[in-house]
C-alpha cells in the first residue's frame, strides 16, 4: 500500500471557514481528487480512516466538516464506539445539527470544497470523484447534479431518503448528472426501502445516467463505519472494492 500523509486544512466558504482533513499519497506528486461527505456523526477518526484507505489507492481525499457552522470537529462529543441502538444522548444532539444543513447551504459549501481541490497542488487538474455515507450519500447525489462539469464519478453507501415525495428529494436532480454513479444500498435500511430504490433507479434510467445500484445482503444503515455497532466488515470491504474500481475507470 502507498504511504499516506494526513493534514488538517481550513477551507474558506461563503459562510465561514470549514475545517477539513486531507489525505494524500506521501510522494510529493499530484493525484486525482476525491471529495468525501461524512455521515451524521461527522468528521472523526473513522472517516479519516476511510480517507486514508482511499488515499493509499492513489487519490487526494478531502473530508470537510460539513457542520462547521456549529464549530470545529468534533462538533458533538462522540464515544469511541457508537451504539446505534441508543437513540438518546448523541443522536438527540446530532439531529438538529444535521437538519440545519439545508440543500442550499450544502451546495454552496460543495462549490467551495470543489474549488479548494481545484486550487490545491496535491490534486490533479480535472474532474473529481465523490463518495458519501448515510446523509453524505444525499450530498453526493445533489453535488453531482449541481456541479456536473466538476464530477466524473460519484458513489453513495447506505444513503437514506434519496428518492422521496419531498419536492427537494435528491433524485430530482439526476437529469443534470453526467458522472458515472454507484450505490451500495443496505437491505435492512428502513431509510431507503425497496420502493425508494426502485424510484431512484427509474429516475436514473429515464435520465440516461450510467450507474449501478446494488443491495448488500445482511447490511444495515451505516455498515461501512468501523466505530459503530452496525459495522459489517464484508460490506465495508466490498464498498472499497467497488469505489476504487469506479474511480479507476473515471478519474
Amino acid at each position: 500500500m502507498t504511504a499516506v500523509q494526513g493534514d488538517s486544512v481550513d477551507i474558506q466558504t461563503p459562510d465561514g471557514v470549514a475545517d477539513a482533513y486531507l489525505a494524500h499519497p506521501d510522494d510529493g506528486a499530484a493525484h486525482p481528487a476525491v471529495l468525501l461527505f461524512v455521515d451524521a456523526f461527522g468528521l472523526r477518526p473513522a472517516t479519516r480512516q476511510i480517507a486514508d484507505r482511499l488515499a493509499a489507492g492513489g487519490y487526494t481525499v478531502l473530508v470537510p466538516n460539513v457542520f462547521y457552522r456549529h464549530g470545529r470537529a468534533p462538533v458533538v462529543d462522540l464515544p469511541d464506539f457508537i451504539d446505534h441502538g441508543d437513540r438518546t444522548g448523541t443522536f438527540a444532539k446530532i439531529g438538529p445539527i444535521m437538519q440545519s444543513l439545508t440543500t442550499e447551504l450544502a451546495m454552496r459549501d460543495a462549490g467551495a470544497y470543489l474549488q479548494w481541490l481545484a486550487d490545491d497542488p496535491r490534486a490533479t487538474d480535472g474532474p473529481v470523484g465523490l463518495t458519501g455515507y448515510c446523509m453524505g450519500a444525499r450530498l453526493v447525489l445533489l453535488t453531482a447534479g449541481t456541479y456536473p462539469d466538476r464530477v466524473a464519478a460519484a458513489a453513495g453507501f447506505h444513503g437514506g431518503r434519496l428518492a422521496t415525495d419531498d419536492p427537494h428529494s435528491p433524485h430530482l436532480v439526476v437529469d443534470r448528472v453526467t458522472a458515472e454513479l454507484y450505490f451500495g444500498h443496505a437491505d435492512q435500511d428502513q431509510s431507503m426501502p425497496p420502493e425508494q430504490i426502485e424510484r431512484l433507479n427509474k429516475a436514473l434510467d429515464q435520465a440516461g445516467v450510467r450507474y449501478r445500484a446494488e443491495v448488500y445482503a445482511g447490511a444495515t444503515h451505516g455498515y461501512t463505519m468501523p466505530d459503530t455497532s452496525v459495522y459489517q466488515e464484508e460490506g465495508a470491504e466490498r464498498h472499497y472494492t467497488e469505489l476504487l474500481a469506479l474511480f479507476g475507470r473515471r478519474l
